[in-house]
Order: C-alpha cells, then structure tokens, then sequence
C-alpha cells in the first residue's frame, strides 16, 4: 500500500516528489492507520474519509480524524478537482518518503526512537500482507504476470561500504524505471510492487 520509502543514512537530494521526514514529521506519520491511509491514498488516488474507510475496514470517523493530522504534517492535502460536494476529498502530497534510519533509531528522544520502530514494523507488516495478498491470487493473473513475479533472496559476505553501494545501485536501477511508466490505460498494464529487504546476518 506504501510507495516503497527509500531508508538512506546519507544525506543526498531527495527528488521534488519524495518527502525527506524530520523527528517532527516522523512522529506524525508513525501511526499505523496513517501509514495506511497514506499508502492509499499514493496506491489508489484521490478519495474521501469515507471511501477509505470502505477500502481499509475502518470508521469514517477514524479515517477523517488521521486524514486532517496528515494534512496537519503535510503528507495529505485537499483534491480541489474533486472536492466540490459535501464530503472531502484528499490526496497525497508526495510520491514517497525519505528516512534516515539509523540517525532515528539512536536518537537521543524516546519518542523519535519509538515513532521510527512504529513506522519500520508496519511497514514490515504491509509488506508482508502485499506479499501474502500475491501468493493467494496469482493463479488469477495471467501467465506474462506470474513469470514477471519474483521472491529471491540473495547472501554475500560484504563491507558496510560496499552493501550500501549496493543498495544504492539497485534503488538507481528501480528509479530509472520511473521513465518508462506507461499510462494507467495501456492494455495489459498493472500496479508493480518492488519490495527490497536488505539487512546483516549474524554468523553462524
């Protein structure tokens, strides 16, 4: 449901549509039915309280309430082109985020560390369901689809240096794809979702 965050600890440009997240934004995002209702609102476009509420189980009351605290922080913001009727309808103000992880984890602020936890395990969780969600309907897509899935892991012995020229190659290769997108109505085209899980391992 998430625009896959990139987690760099380096400090580089981040492009016009990603968020770079402060200790304040940060805190604001880490809610797990805003982490939601910001992926889809990025996933699915524009929608009111009420149709996500539909889309994700949960009251209009509760959508609309973490709706005007993302607005609050800057993460959604109101769609004029449709927001003409009585309800009101929203959209996400980025494309994705940016965190530096690491700089969050050992914050010297309790409540910094416990928003970056927050924000890491319901990530986790969504990927986690998004996957589950493939596994128990890819038998309904067609055949070019199934072979263009993939669930790889891949074990090297590396230096940090040389896992985050890694990382940053690979999310290179991932963002130059962005060029390449077709329109929503090409025939055959689809949502792609691109999970990247890349950690340490102690030794055996």
């Amino acid at each position: 449901m998430l625009t896959l965050p990139r987690m760099a600890q380096n400090e580089e440009p981040a492009p016009d549509d990603v968020r770079v997240l402060d200790p304040r934004s940060l805190r604001g995002l880490a809610h797990p039915l805003r982490i939601r209702l910001l992926g889809a609102l990025r996933e699915y476009g524009p929608a009111t309280a009420s149709q996500l509420a539909d889309r994700l189980g949960e009251s209009s009351g509760a959508t609309s309430y973490h709706l005007r605290q993302l607005a609050a922080h800057g993460f959604v913001k109101d769609d004029p082109e449709r927001g003409k009727g009585r309800e009101r309808w929203w959209k996400a103000a980025q494309r994705g985020v940016r965190v530096g992880t690491d700089r969050f984890l050992t914050s010297p602020d309790p409540a910094v560390r416990g928003a970056m936890n927050t924000l890491l395990h319901e990530w986790a969780t969504i990927h986690g369901q998004d996957l589950a969600t493939w596994f128990s309907t890819m038998h309904d897509w067609p055949s070019a689809w199934r072979s263009a899935s993939d669930m790889s892991d891949f074990a090297m012995r590396l230096t940090p240096e040389l896992a985050s020229e890694l990382r940053d190659k690979v999310h290179e290769l991932i963002e130059s794809y962005r060029e390449k997108e077709v329109d929503r109505d090409t025939e055959g085209s689809a949502p792609y979702r691109v999970h990247l899980h890349a950690f340490p391992r102690e030794e055996d």
